[in-house]
């Protein structure tokens, strides 16, 4: 019997349990995937601890890829041995088998590996929503981008530097530094030892940044704010150190008439059209070698506690990825 991770209960990754669960059978317009890969993402911690409710009992996880193994009735877009990958759909990727809608998915073609669609689906459509719909990044802009050496980081980076921006990267450590500067950041900030607002002022010669792209939230919200020129946007689409207070929105017109969105994926993902159109412009980008797929590390799926306290820590470069026994 395949197994699955099962959440009771929110809590600290000790709530992930490994089980034997059913094959489930695909309904109509599903699918049935032996997964050969499945991705980590923030947003697994966020459902486990319950900061963004999921109904328990639950199988955690947003994105994976593998094998359609059966059909069920109604289905046209994908056959049975086809590979496939997704970032779309209810979570219940942590799992050794799973249904889901053939419309959730999109065909992997065969120059790109399971384990690289696994770190790369949601991150890099991730990365399409905020480099194309939440901000029109261009040449000669300038874009901060926190966590620069993250799972989404590396993908920002490297897609702002092929659109010609001026990119600054900010992170934790000299290895992440290195990693960043690797995937298109021109210059790039050690925020635990020095003053990045000070730094991109620096950078800058005064003028900002037209972007800034936020997944910290609460410990870098303000410091966002002051990093940016006239007329600049805050994407804040993350909160790793835990979510924004209430501010007055005066500090808007203060700062330099600047504008703020809170993006999510999710709506995104909504409009089927914008879902394919990002999936397919960022695997193009990687066949065209555009874009690299840096996997920092892999786990097992059964230790998936483990990936998700090494997560948390910030010990982690690059994409992450979970593989079934």
């Amino acid at each position: 019997m395949p197994k699955a991770i099962r959440i009771y209960q929110y809590g600290d990754p000790s709530v992930l349990k490994w089980e034997e669960v059913p094959i489930p059978e695909p309904g109509e317009g599903e699918v049935l995937i032996q997964q050969k890969a499945v991705g980590l993402n923030y947003i697994d911690v966020y459902h486990r601890t319950g900061l963004y409710p999921v109904p328990t009992p639950f199988t955690p996880g947003i994105e994976g890829a593998g094998v359609v193994m059966a059909c069920g009735k109604g289905t046209q877009y994908v056959s049975v041995g086809n590979r496939v990958a997704y970032a779309k759909g209810p979570p219940g990727s942590y799992s050794e088998w799973r249904t889901i809608k053939e419309t959730d998915l999109v065909k992997l073609p065969d120059e790109i590996s399971f384990e690289h669609a696994a770190g790369l689906m949601t991150k890099g459509t991730t990365a399409h929503m905020l480099l194309r719909r939440s901000f029109d990044l261009r040449a000669n802009m300038t874009a901060l981008i926190w966590a620069a050496a993250g799972g989404v980081g590396q993908f920002l980076c490297q897609w702002a530097n092929a659109l010609g921006a001026t990119v600054i990267g900010a992170v934790g450590s000299e290895e992440k530094a290195e990693f960043a500067r690797q995937n298109g950041c021109h210059h790039v900030i050690l925020y635990r030892r020095e003053d990045v607002v000070k730094r991109v002022r620096d950078i800058t010669e005064g003028r900002g940044c037209n972007v800034v792209y936020d997944s910290v939230g609460q410990a870098t919200f303000m410091q966002s704010l002051d990093c940016l020129g006239l007329f600049g946007l805050l994407v804040s689409y993350g909160q790793s150190s835990g979510p924004v207070p209430p501010f007055d929105i005066s500090l808007l017109r203060e700062k330099g008439s600047l504008f703020l969105t809170r993006p999510t994926l999710g709506d995104y993902k909504k409009i089927h059209g914008e879902y394919l159109l990002g999936a397919m412009e960022m695997l193009n980008h990687v066949m065209q070698g555009k874009i690299k797929i840096h996997i920092g590390q892999s786990y097992y799926l059964a230790d998936a506690a483990s990936a998700h306290r090494d997560l948390e820590s910030r010990n982690t470069i690059g994409s992450t990825i979970l593989i079934p026994e």
